[in-house]
């Protein structure tokens, strides 16, 4: 029997992160603040870094509450991953779930690992600092997966 659901009622300034369900950005996670609480479950967001399609402003859309979780607790990030561990990357402007696949490497003074992606096929270097433990939000509650 799974837990009741605790519900977040969202209010305008809160900082989010919105969950993409669209194609080639499945799994991704984008900062944005609540700018205005629809009816139905649906907010009004503005993106922290994703901009317009003029690119004069930040974006700003339309989202249902289940494309929406609070900010995941901040935890201040190992020096060290382990293999297979999953983990969040900041690239493209957004938090993208990956695996840890290799040790930690240095290269011109700055620590790196490889991060598999299974929504897009690919293994890519990151440096440490693009990289945050990933925290599932779950009927209400954040639970670190390892």
């Amino acid at each position: 029997m799974r837990p009741p659901m605790r519900r977040v009622n969202y209010k305008v300034r809160d900082k989010v992160e919105v969950c993409s369900k669209e194609e080639g950005f499945v799994g991704s996670y984008f900062k944005a603040t609540i700018v205005s609480c629809l009816e139905n479950e649906e907010y009004v967001v503005r993106y922290k870094n994703l901009l317009s399609d003029d690119e004069s402003k930040p974006l700003t859309e339309t989202i249902h509450r289940r494309e929406l979780r609070p900010l995941p607790p901040r935890v201040r990030n190992p020096s060290e991953f382990h293999f297979n561990q999953k983990v969040d990357v900041f690239d493209n402007d957004g938090w993208w779930l990956g695996e840890i696949t290799s040790e930690k490497t240095l290269f011109e003074n700055c620590y790196y690992y490889k991060v598999y992606f299974n929504t897009t096929d690919e293994t890519i270097y990151y440096p440490l600092d693009q990289i945050r433990v990933h925290h599932e939000w779950i009927y209400g509650e954040w639970i670190i997966e390892t």
